[in-house]
């Protein structure tokens, strides 16, 4: 009978270190509150490094974007649209999607794909005006996120 008490207590001890560990990986992040009023991300300089080039990355589809619907060319606004989909975001590590918060990680996958939608909207239908509308939307994502987060290197000495 203690056997089984025993048992039962390291059950329950597992699953709630299984539960702290799910919240503190899908959920919470390695996040802490920033001298501005919004949340530090807390990343080792490497993983600072590759969340800050796909974010140039995002600025520089939006200004090939831009130039090309002023230029009604919807070619150049798909393939700029689809470097920065759902695709590119396959690169980021585990790791370090462990470290970013849900909500975070929601923006971020929203992001990719509504370049996708806007790819596929100007491929399928060739009206920049549409295309413009929806960079207009998405670019609510990046205004969001950098309202809300800012990166720091986590310092260990």
């Amino acid at each position: 009978m203690k056997t089984c008490k025993l048992c039962w207590l390291i059950t329950g001890i597992l699953i709630l270190a299984i539960v702290a560990m799910g919240y503190k990986f899908m959920i919470a992040g390695s996040i802490a509150p920033a001298s501005d009023g919004r949340e530090a991300l807390i990343l080792e300089p490497a993983e600072r490094d590759l969340v800050l080039t796909e974010m140039r990355m995002f600025l520089s589809s939006v200004q090939k974007i831009t130039r090309a619907l002023t230029e009604e060319d919807m070619e150049t606004v798909v393939k700029a649209a689809r470097e920065v989909g759902l695709a590119a975001q396959q690169a980021v590590p585990g790791s370090l999607m462990g470290k970013l918060p849900l909500a975070f990680k929601k923006l971020g996958f929203d992001t990719h794909k509504k370049f996708d939608a806007l790819a596929l909207d100007a491929e399928q239908l060739g009206d920049p005006n549409h295309a413009l509308q929806q960079l207009s939307t998405l670019m609510n994502n990046c205004v969001a996120c950098h309202s809300t987060y800012q990166i720091q290197n986590n310092v260990t000495k």
